[in-house]
């Protein structure tokens, strides 16, 4: 494989800490790489320093004279005063993107719903994320270098984003090197992880199961080597301990080494473990909506977020909740919490239920902003039992990452990873029986998600979670729910795989004009401006065609229409192969549809329309 870019030793620090020590690597063609580790420990630094984008204290980083580097920062860097249009193709005409396919696939994919001509600064985080993509795909790059691309991109995002990745090129060809916590999609488009820590790089074949698999076998390798040199360190103990008399009669070269086995124990990384905390029993009843309607907040047209909907909460139960954006998936969270009264219904809450919350913004930290990490903690208790052990409030939040210098940190001064973990810790040691996490793996890294998962595995109450981050949902929930934006709660027997095909045909079967967008459907591209000199007959040709393909067109929107039909009742029966078949039928139809529309517009561009 030829060689792309690399760095050579490459060492940063900050202040007395070094970040990253002496590092040597490099992008061959084909690699696929995912960058995993602590936060903090150099990931985005050491993307910056090979996209050309920051300087190294030391070494250099190289790359082959012709090869085009794109990069995708964590901040917006995006002209906010920019409409969507000019930002993702600057001054390019329709005509002249559109006829790309490549192009017209990533505006389907990403920005398809998005405003064309709203300005920059007016859209959500998760659209600017999403034209930001967009921009960036539709250029032609060797190399792609995407940090944390998945933050604010829903389940369909991710996966859209994973197919275009392990599509984009051949087998043997471009090269990216993503930094993400989305362990599935780590999974789905990588053949390499590195993992960063202590300053340095670890590589790993494979994706982040395979990682995973080598790092518990290289630890197992590691914590047998610390077995063997601990026993030689026990013995050379024992026999500088002999006296002084004795020990000045010794070899100097004994003395000497036994020393430097003493002396070489290397620095323990830092751990994070949540600790599985007591739970307030449950009773036989926990939360229930029944027939509860909720209208859109300000919507004059009486639009419903939610139409009559019923959810049953079990005691011990694990759901999943999924939807699009603006579904309703935060605001069911706090229908159940009691945050807010439905417009009509009833919520029904047992008499022991003690709930809990994550919210996405952990706002709830905003009243204790000036007080320090441990003292958060030591005002709910000054010691804690868990697992029959008692606990003081510094040995907690120590399990939690915080050293003992971290635990003086003012609240507002701690990164969003430390402030996520001190809110969780925070609402665990409150004991409840019903935790609801809102988008829990947001600003979190994959040792930490690894821990919060594990004492997940463990929660004895109820527990409802809201997240894009598939690789959570299918660990810790048994079953999961869809929000699809049409104010009804659909059981998904099928999980998100379900609900990713209830979406795509969905979708497939309508056109999606996104208030001004050129892009209808993920397939299609805007009408282009007539090629001067079409002569008089071949406008009547294509007049005549025009007409053709609509009539055509019309017929397969009633037949998709059909199908989407017959997939609901398959759906409601919970029958799978008839699912299956009719979602192949349904992609048939698309394909379909895609060509009809490509030959609509070949047919505008002749007319001038």
């Amino acid at each position: 494989m030829a060689h792309l870019l690399g760095g050579e030793n490459l060492t940063v620090s900050y202040a007395t800490r070094t970040v990253l020590d002496g590092i040597t690597l490099g992008l061959e063609e084909g690699d696929r790489i995912g960058m995993v580790g602590r936060n903090g420990d150099g990931k985005s630094t050491l993307m910056r320093l090979l996209a050309l984008r920051a300087t190294p204290d030391s070494g250099r980083v190289t790359k082959r004279g012709d090869v085009n580097v794109g990069y995708l920062d964590q901040s917006d860097v995006l002209d906010g005063d920019l409409t969507v249009g000019a930002a993702i193709v600057g001054d390019q005409a329709d005509y002249e993107w559109a006829r790309n396919p490549q192009i017209r696939e990533v505006m389907g994919g990403l920005v398809s719903d998005v405003d064309w001509h709203a300005n920059v600064h007016a859209l959500s985080g998760g659209q600017k994320r999403r034209v930001a993509l967009a921009k960036l795909l539709i250029e032609d790059h060797d190399v792609i270098m995407l940090d944390e691309p998945t933050n604010h991109l829903d389940v369909e995002g991710v996966a859209w984003l994973s197919r275009h990745l392990k599509t984009r090129w051949r087998a043997n060809q471009g090269a990216f090197l993503v930094v993400t916590h989305d362990r599935w999609f780590l999974d789905e488009v990588c053949n390499k992880t590195w993992e960063v820590h202590d300053g340095i790089v670890d590589p790993f074949e494979g994706g982040y199961a395979a990682y995973v698999l080598a790092r518990a076998e290289r630890d197992r390798s590691a914590s047998v080597m610390e077995g063997k040199r601990q026993q030689l360190v026990k013995k050379e103990l024992a026999w500088l301990r002999r006296g002084a008399p004795a020990r000045t009669a010794k070899p100097k070269f004994r003395i000497e080494a036994a020393n430097a086995l003493i002396a070489d124990v290397p620095a323990p990384r830092d751990s994070m473990a949540l600790s599985k905390m007591a739970t307030a029993r449950q009773g036989k009843d926990v939360l229930d909506l029944e027939n509860v309607s909720l209208d859109f907040q300000g919507a004059e047209d009486g639009r419903k977020l939610f139409d009559n909907i019923t959810l049953r909460l079990a005691p011990g139960e694990r759901l999943g909740l999924v939807g699009v954006n603006g579904a309703g998936k935060t605001t069911l969270l706090k229908l159940l919490n009691g945050q807010i009264t439905p417009d009509a219904g009833k919520v029904k809450r047992g008499k022991t239920v003690v709930t809990a919350v994550l919210s996405q913004e952990v706002k709830e930290l905003d009243d204790v902003a000036d007080l320090r990490v441990i003292e958060v903690i030591e005002r709910e208790k000054r010691s804690f039992n868990v697992g029959g052990k008692e606990f003081s409030a510094g040995q907690l939040v120590e399990q939690l990452g915080f050293t003992n210098e971290k635990q003086w940190t003012p609240v507002k001064d701690l990164s969003g990873g430390e402030r996520r973990r001190l809110q969780l810790l925070r609402l665990l040691v409150g004991e409840p029986n019903v935790l609801m996490l809102d988008e829990p793996t947001n600003d979190l890294d994959t040792d930490t998600l690894a821990a919060v998962e594990d004492v997940l595995d463990g929660w004895p109450g109820t527990l409802v979670v809201v997240s894009h981050d598939r690789y959570l949902l299918e660990r810790v929930t048994d079953h999961q729910m869809a929000l699809l934006g049409d104010g009804k709660l659909r059981g998904l027997p099928g999980g998100v795989d379900q609900y990713l095909e209830l979406r795509e045909s969905a979708l497939a079967g309508s056109t999606v004009t996104g208030g001004g967008n050129p892009v209808t459907s993920a397939g299609s591209a805007p009408a282009a401006a007539a090629p001067a000199g079409a002569s008089e007959a071949e406008k009547r040709d294509a007049r005549k065609a025009k007409n053709r393909i609509e009539r055509q067109l019309g017929k397969l929107e009633q037949q998709e229409k059909k199908v989407h039909d017959q997939m609901v009742k398959s759906t409601e029966q919970s029958d799978f192969d008839a699912l299956a078949e009719q979602n192949k039928k349904l992609k048939d139809l698309a394909g379909e549809r895609e060509a009809l529309e490509l030959e609509w517009l070949e047919a505008l561009e002749v007319l001038g329309e």
